[in-house]
């Protein structure tokens, strides 16, 4: 499958994995996966900034695929069908924008934040 056919799988992908993630027969790690990889998509900070250059890019190009074909792997086929199914056409004037999906992420890098700082703390002390 070529580049520009995997972007447009994802496209269709996604919204179904979002869908999947409301399914009471998908299993709960899928779940869990899902809304992780949802809420990744979905935020409007991304783990590494797009400014960076090449690095910033990257995680949209491999990371977010990635969580995206490992959640797909976790849920149970039937359901992914009846969930692509219902996605066409879902997110077709583009995906939902909210800020609470950045959430995670500026958690994240507040902790990382954190334990910089703390590290070049104690190192002064030190």
């Amino acid at each position: 499958m070529d580049l520009k056919a995997r972007a447009k799988q994802l496209k269709t992908d996604l919204p179904a994995v979002f869908l999947a993630l409301k399914r009471k027969e998908t299993p709960w790690t899928a779940k869990v996966l899902a809304a992780l990889t949802i809420g990744y998509a979905l935020s409007p900070i991304d783990l590494i900034p797009d400014f960076i250059p090449v690095l910033g890019y990257l995680d949209d190009l491999i990371l977010l695929p990635a969580l995206v074909a490992l959640t797909i792997r976790l849920i149970p086929a039937e359901v992914l069908a009846s969930c692509r199914v219902e996605a066409e056409g879902l997110w077709k004037d583009g995906k939902p924008k909210r800020w609470y999906y950045a959430i995670p992420i500026v958690l994240l890098w507040l902790l990382i934040l954190f334990l910089v700082v703390r590290a070049l703390l104690q190192n002064k002390t030190a």
